[in-house]
């Protein structure tokens, strides 16, 4: 076993993954130690883990507020704390655009990279994979799908015929369109298999998730968009299947728990025990079900699909729209079925640029964000 200590940058610690990195780190400690933390605004509980765990360097939205006694710690920016020469990993846990400028300042720095954060490699997949090549930075996927593909292609030599990402279908893959019209963000926010933040477990109920999921295989396993499938699997216990030349498909399968993933990511290439992981009951499986999406019923799927496959800065729309409905479903200003339309028409709007740079993508996840505030209002105007 590795005694090496790692020293982790956690970005988002305040979050559903930051607070299930921290547990893993609690669990193997002291294989760990917590170099920096950044948070948004959750001032309380960040003094909490800056008391448990020491860090050297903090960031937060709330400086101020955060910096009202003697804290012993240096504050620094997302993409300083991303390439300090005292951080080893950088663990991206925040949601939506806030994770990519650090990302790329982790990757450019040569740092390892365990990525939960998909819009970054939505928006910008070329240019964060060239930056990681040229660096020789590490990007070590956190999303459970995606850690299953990469667990399934370890000792492979040669590359996969297809990818089958999984997804449980969320609270409402039995609902008619008229209920799914009704939905409310209370019903919405109660995932059957996952805990989860805010934005990505709205993102799971329109499947939206599942398409960005879609396009950061393809960035993060070099795999055409043209064979890589969703399957539905409600069990949540598959997280994802790889199918090579001969016709064999690998799977992972494992307790739906972030927290696998995450140490995974943390502990490549060892598999370390922790008494805290639940582990599969096989008593009380019954049955592994599979059912095709439904691409009517879930049009952001199909969107997500569609941008992808586009490519230039379609995905950045794709990524800033999303947000900012999802932000006005939570707010009660706009309904469930609302976030796919808004979606499509800001993306049918967009004239795109075809050769990227950062500045583009940027740009453009400023128009899509104020089409969508013009569109709405701040309020439902279908």
């Amino acid at each position: 076993m590795d005694n090496t200590v790692t020293r982790l940058a956690i970005l988002g610690s305040t979050g559903s993954i930051g607070r299930q990195t921290l547990d893993v780190i609690r669990s193997l400690s002291p294989r760990f130690s917590v170099a920096a933390l950044a948070a948004g605004q959750n001032l309380d509980l960040l003094r909490q883990q800056i008391e448990e765990f020491r860090p050297g360097y903090v960031y937060c939205e709330g400086e101020k507020a955060l910096n009202d006694a003697s804290t012993g710690y240096e504050t620094l920016s997302l993409e300083e704390i991303a390439s300090h020469e005292q951080v080893g990993t950088v663990v991206i846990a925040t949601s939506g655009k806030s994770g990519l400028s650090a990302t790329l300042a982790a990757v450019r720095a040569g740092k390892n990279v365990a990525l939960a954060n998909k819009e970054s490699l939505v928006m910008a997949g070329e240019i964060i994979t060239c930056e990681a090549e040229a660096s020789g930075a590490s990007i070590l996927p956190i999303d459970s799908e995606h850690s299953a593909i990469w667990q399934c292609l370890q000792s492979e030599v040669q590359s996969a015929t297809s990818v089958i990402l999984t997804a449980s279908g969320g609270p409402f893959r039995s609902y008619s369109l008229e209920q799914l019209e009704q939905v409310t963000a209370a019903q919405a926010l109660k995932h059957p298999s996952w805990q989860m933040g805010p934005k990505v477990t709205i993102d799971s109920a329109t499947l939206m998730n599942k398409g960005l999921e879609i396009i950061e295989a393809h960035w993060l396993f070099d795999v055409p968009f043209e064979n890589i499938r969703v399957i539905i699997h409600p069990q949540s216990i598959i997280h994802s299947m790889v199918e090579f030349a001969d016709g064999s498909v690998k799977a992972q399968l494992s307790y739906p728990d972030m927290r696998l993933p995450i140490q995974y990511a943390l502990t490549y290439p060892e598999r370390l025990p922790n008494p805290e992981l639940p582990r599969i009951d096989w008593d009380n499986i019954t049955e592994l079900t599979f059912e095709q999406p439904d691409l009517d019923k879930f049009p952001c799927l199909k969107l997500a699909m569609e941008a992808g496959r586009k490519g230039g800065t379609y995905p950045s729309v794709l990524c800033a729209a999303d947000e900012v409905a999802v932000d006005l479903f939570l707010s009660g200003a706009i309904g469930f079925t609302d976030i796919a339309r808004l979606v499509e028409q800001v993306l049918e709007e967009h004239q795109t640029v075809s050769r990227l740079t950062l500045e583009d993508i940027l740009a453009t996840d400023a128009w899509a964000r104020q089409r969508v505030n013009e569109l709405t209002g701040g309020v439902a105007s279908w």
